[in-house]
């Protein structure tokens, strides 16, 4: 019987696994082409209201399918640094935060109008 030195065996395994490198970049590149939301500029509809007795901001008028809304509320409850649910169409976000909302989607460049500061 021969013995192998780890190191040969270590090498030739290393040697066999795909590369994580290029699988990174791919994802990576995936993932930018649908932040702009299918590249459609939206008229959003801004609106407050109290449910349950809390501060509710609105998000109405979404067109575009259920992913990019749940992506899309997402990214306003993060930037917002709160808690909501994205559902039929509308995103709901804790909290009366229409002015950082508005500002944020007109940065993207999606028309926004509703009751909140300019």
């Amino acid at each position: 019987m021969s013995q192998k030195n780890w190191k040969d065996v270590l090498g030739s395994t290393l040697a066999k696994l795909p590369d994580i490198e290029q699988e990174t970049t791919v994802k990576t590149e995936k993932s930018k082409g649908s932040e702009s939301l299918t590249g459609v500029h939206q008229n959003f509809i801004i609106r407050f209201e109290k449910r349950n007795g809390k501060p509710t901001t609105i998000i109405s008028n979404f067109q575009g399918s259920d992913s990019d809304l749940k992506d899309l509320a997402a990214k306003l409850k993060k930037h917002c640094g709160v808690g909501g649910s994205a559902k039929d169409d509308e995103i709901l976000i804790q909290g009366d935060v229409r002015t950082k909302i508005a500002d944020l989607l007109r940065k993207q460049g999606h028309a926004v109008r509703g009751d909140f500061k300019k």
